[in-house]
């Protein structure tokens, strides 16, 4: 049997695979909680911007918040500080998630990633697809990419609530998909929603990666070593005209896998399971608050504007379960790949229908395509239905499978 991490030389010892264990765990289950909690800061967010005080919610977020260094002052509106800063801390979680199942998670081996990676892509294309079908004119049509990445927190919460009946590979799969659709989203980013590049800015980056790499050849373990130079790489992407976000998901992916000891947890996982808990119940939810809030009396679905709630609802509820169940069945039919043991064809069908939850990354990219307020709201709007819709059809046939199988193990 072997005894090495795939890709790598440290002992796979009994205490090692116990807490690599627990921090998926773990991560599992600040998911699926952190899916209620988004769901609520959704709803505060619709109820805040349809009430009364409507003119409060959007001038919250228009505060201007200034940052000082000495003389220097940098002033942006409180809606920049979360966006464009605060979740470069999710990205930096997801950049890790990613390093993590890379190195010896789902997608460690060629033939235990294949699946689900044809799945996601099945997942992002059949979407893209129907969004432009309807979308195709001028001033519509950036908005493609909003309906292909699926939201991982309200996917693993859907999931939590149908309880233990659904095969542990089940979700694992769902769990790789989403991960897979992560890596496909930042890199749509990274490729179609930037402005004009800088190379001044790149350098600037390419400063602060040389620091963080120095500094953990040097040994450094604590994390607030890194501040600093993880601030100039976001100041590098934002100089450069590059999403300063996606710096996050550099440095997660620059994040050591392997520890001194084999005692010892490796940075990337210590680090995620301590930032994990405060992007799921603080950086989300308070981006979900932020920009949930549609008002549905002065929301404008004309002029196009309809076509862009209808695709992209269209998109996330219909397209990601087409693409992402027609991809699996051609490779498995194909005889490319196979359904791993526990993952039945009502299985696959459970997890192409969680896929078409989009929400955080969905509204994220909406902010980029849109500059237009009415299209934006009109695809914040797309995002909530299709994801609605997704979750209501997700659980329907969920606990009808569920039942099956438990009538199953008891037959």
């Amino acid at each position: 049997m072997n005894d090495q991490l795939p890709g790598g030389d440290l002992p796979k010892t009994p205490l090692f695979v116990e807490r690599a264990l627990s921090t998926l765990q773990q991560f599992l289950h600040v998911e699926a909680i952190s899916g209620i909690v988004l769901l609520v800061a959704a709803a505060a967010a619709l109820l805040w911007a349809n009430s009364p005080f409507a003119h409060s919610y959007h001038d919250l977020w228009h505060l201007e918040i200034p940052l000082r260094l000495g003389g220097f002052a940098f002033v942006r509106p409180l809606h920049f500080w979360i966006n464009d800063a605060l979740m470069t801390i999710f990205f930096l979680v997801v950049g890790m998630e990613i390093r993590r199942e890379i190195h010896e998670g789902a997608l460690s081996r060629f033939d235990q990633a294949i699946l689900p990676v044809l799945a996601a892509v099945g997942g992002v294309v059949v979407p893209a697809l129907i969004y432009l079908s309807l979308n195709a004119a001028p001033g519509r049509s950036q908005g493609w990419a909003i309906p292909t990445a699926t939201d991982i927190a309200f996917a693993v919460g859907v999931l939590a609530l149908l309880g233990k009946s659904i095969p542990s590979n089940v979700r694992v799969f769902l769990l790789a998909l989403a991960i897979i659709d992560d890596i496909i989203a930042v890199l749509i980013i990274a490729a179609f929603y930037t402005s004009g590049l800088d190379l001044n800015g790149f350098a600037v980056a390419a400063l602060g990666v040389l620091i963080v790499l120095g500094f953990q050849w040097i040994g450094f373990g604590s994390a607030s070593t890194y501040v600093v130079p993880g601030f100039i790489v976001w100041a590098g992407f934002l100089m450069a005209g590059v999403h300063p976000t996606l710096a996050g998901v550099v440095l997660g992916l620059i994040t050591p896998v392997r520890s001194a000891s084999p005692e010892v947890v490796p940075p990337v996982m210590r680090v995620e399971a301590a930032l994990h808990p405060w992007v799921a119940y603080g950086v989300m939810p308070l981006f979900a608050l932020a920009n949930a809030g549609v008002g549905f009396a002065s929301t404008e679905l004309s002029g196009g504007a309809q076509f862009v709630t209808l695709g992209v609802a269209l998109a996330l509820c219909a397209g990601k379960p087409v693409g992402v169940i027609g991809a699996t069945w051609l490779a498995v039919r194909t005889g490319w790949c196979r359904l791993a043991p526990g993952v039945s064809w009502g299985g696959v069908c459970l997890i192409g229908l969680l896929a078409g939850i989009g929400f955080t990354m969905s509204i994220f990219i909406a902010m980029l395509a849109f500059t237009d307020d009415k299209l934006l709201d009109a695809a914040k709007l797309g995002v909530l239905l299709g994801s609605l819709i997704s979750v209501t059809l997700g659980l329907g046939w969920g606990a009808e499978y569920a039942q099956r199988r438990r009538n199953e193990a008891e037959g």
